[in-house]
């Protein structure tokens, strides 16, 4: 192959990639800004969040039951477990 053909086949491999990659470039100019605004913005909106759930109680807001507290004792258990004789093997097999 000649070297004309080389060089227009580089062009036309490499030349949509450049164009693509300079386009990318510029859109990423602005992207630190967008995203400062955006961590603004939901920062903020924690900040709401948890001043609101902190000033009302564990009610839900459509008025239903609110969550059960967790007990301080063990569950009860509900049946006694047996090992059957040779499971113990069967696992080592």
């Amino acid at each position: 192959m000649s070297t004309t053909t080389d060089a227009i086949t580089a062009a036309v491999l490499f030349a949509p990639g450049a164009v693509l990659g300079a386009a990318a470039l510029i859109s990423q100019r602005g992207a630190r800004a967008d995203s400062a605004a955006v961590q603004q913005v939901l920062a903020e909106s924690a900040a709401e969040r948890a001043a609101r759930t902190a000033s009302t109680d564990s009610a839900p807001p459509d008025g239903g039951e609110g969550a059960p507290t967790p007990a301080a004792e063990q569950p009860a258990r509900l049946a006694t477990v047996h090992q059957f004789p040779g499971a113990h093997a069967r696992r080592a097999a």
